[in-house]
This record gives structure tokens, C-alpha cells and sequence, in this order.
């Protein structure tokens, strides 16, 4: 079984009819609202950021929202964003203890995805891709906390809005930010933050500067997919693959359309890749 939350951006092709896995929800709070995300429809979403001039709240799961997706008598993999971001990988830790407690027949591995978005979605990928193999549940532990120890993640914001909103930069500087047209290129630290990678001005420099650190940095492309997740920018999306492809040769460039909470996070017009 396979459990993760809902900062993973499957949709319905990579979920298909798979009852093996199962998405928890976050809850995502705008003006006093109450937004599960779940099915959810983000163009809704966006309207409502856009609209409020408060901050926009995020809720992690429960512990007993992950207990009660556990199955009995069986091995779970759980993968959650990264535990600096969020309290959702705690939430699942505390759910295996009592889960285990409970059914000494069953197990629970949890995986913090030290990313977001388009990372954590990869790493969901891994698990299922491995358990799809029969391998024995230390090996695929193994090998899933290998993978995320590699794993890389870079977004591209298409506006400073929401980080402000969020209180991560002042208004001042989103203000400043957007009118200088600054697109600041972010990523994971390897450590499970988001931090500031570089500042681009001019949203195509940032996107090409993107495709440039790819390069900078050994890569095993014939073994390596990378992943596009993009807010609302599908055109955006499918120009940055066919670049992407034809500078390294991934083993495949697959693209996501971003989860509620990864809405929250980029923005509209946010892209985020990892690989």
C-alpha cells in the first residue's frame, strides 16, 4: 500500500483505478475557509488567493487521517513532504506507532521526501515503480531513501504575490520584485528547505538559467526522469520538456498539473521541475 499526502501532483492517468494508493489531504484556509484538497478545483483556488489580501493557512493531516488509511496485515509506504516545510511527516509517524502498536501483524514505513511538488511526486513514483518489482520491504526502503538523497528540486515563481501574502518576503520587495520583473529561481538545499537559488530578471532568462543548472551538476540522465509540475501553464510546461529534451537525454520528462497545495506554494504560473 501506498499512502501519501496530497502535496503529491498524481493525476488520474498516474492514479488510475489503483486502489493501493491513497492520497491524505491537506486543508488549505483562505479568509476563514475551509478548503480540502482533494478533487479540488484550483482555478477556484487561484481566484480565492488572488482575491484576499490575508494570509493563506495550510493544515497538515492528522495522525489519525494517515492511521486510518493504513491497511491491516500488510507493508505501507507513506511518502510526505519534506518535514521542514510541513508537520505532515510527523503526523505519519505518530500514525505508524499507534498503527503498529495496534496491528503488530502490519508495518508502516514512512518517507520524508526532503521536497515538494514535483520531488515528492517522483519519490511516490519510486515506491510504486518498486513495489511493482516484489521486492522485499528492506529494499525497498533502501533503496527509496537512496533515491531521495539524489533527488533535486528548482521552481521558477511567476509572481512574488503569495510569498509575500505568506509572509516569506515583505510587500515591499514583492512590490519591488514584480515591477523590476524579478523571477527568483528556488530550490531544496539537500537538507529539506526551500531556499533562494538565484534572482533573474525577465521570466525567459529565468527559464533558460533553469535548464543551464541542470546541466551543472552529474546527472546518470539515461537512468533519471525529471518531472515538470506547473500551476495553470501547461503551454509553459510543454516548451520547457522539449527543451529540456533536447539538451540532456533523460530516460523521460513527464508533466504534472500542480496539487491545491502546490497551487499554494508556486503560485499561479509557478513551475517546479525535479530529477
Amino acid at each position: 500500500m501506498l499512502i501519501t499526502d496530497s502535496c503529491v501532483d498524481f493525476n488520474n492517468e498516474v492514479l488510475g483505478d489503483d486502489t493501493e494508493i491513497k492520497r491524505v489531504p491537506f486543508i488549505v484556509t483562505i479568509d476563514g475557509n475551509d478548503i480540502i484538497d482533494k478533487n479540488l478545483d484550483t482555478s477556484d483556488l487561484l481566484s480565492k488567493m488572488k482575491e484576499t489580501k490575508n494570509r493563506i493557512l495550510t493544515a497538515c493531516p492528522s495522525p489519525n487521517d494517515f492511521f486510518e488509511s493504513f491497511k491491516k496485515n500488510a507493508e505501507n509506504y507513506v511518502v510526505t513532504i519534506s518535514s521542514k516545510l510541513s508537520g505532515s511527516h510527523n503526523s505519519a509517524i505518530a500514525a505508524k506507532d499507534m498503527f503498529e502498536e495496534m496491528e503488530p501483524e502490519s508495518h508502516v514505513h514512512v518517507f520524508d521526501s526532503k521536497t515538494a511538488c514535483a520531488g515528492e511526486s517522483l519519490v511516490a513514483l519510486k515506491v510504486k515503480e518498486l513495489l511493482a518489482q516484489n521486492l522485499s520491504s528492506l529494499d525497498i526502503v533502501e533503496k527509496v531513501n537512496s533515491y531521495i538523497s539524489q533527488l533535486k528540486t528548482l521552481f521558477v515563481l511567476n509572481s512574488l504575490d503569495n510569498l509575500a501574502k505568506n509572509g516569506r518576503i515583505s510587500n515591499y520587495q514583492a512590490i519591488i520584485g514584480n515591477l523590476l520583473n524579478i523571477a527568483p529561481i528556488m530550490g531544496e538545499n539537500g537538507q529539506g528547505e526551500i531556499v533562494l537559488k538565484e534572482k533573474v530578471r525577465g521570466k525567459k532568462k529565468a527559464f533558460s538559467r533553469l535548464v543551464d543548472m541542470i546541466g551543472e551538476a552529474p546527472v546518470d540522465f539515461k537512468n533519471t526522469v525529471l518531472a515538470i509540475t506547473h500551476v495553470h501553464a501547461l503551454e509553459k510546461a510543454t516548451e520547457l520538456k522539449a527543451v529540456i529534451e533536447s539538451r540532456y537525454p533523460f530516460k523521460d520528462v513527464i508533466i504534472f498539473e500542480a496539487s491545491g497545495l502546490s497551487t499554494v506554494y508556486a503560485d499561479n504560473g509557478g513551475i517546479v521541475i525535479a530529477y
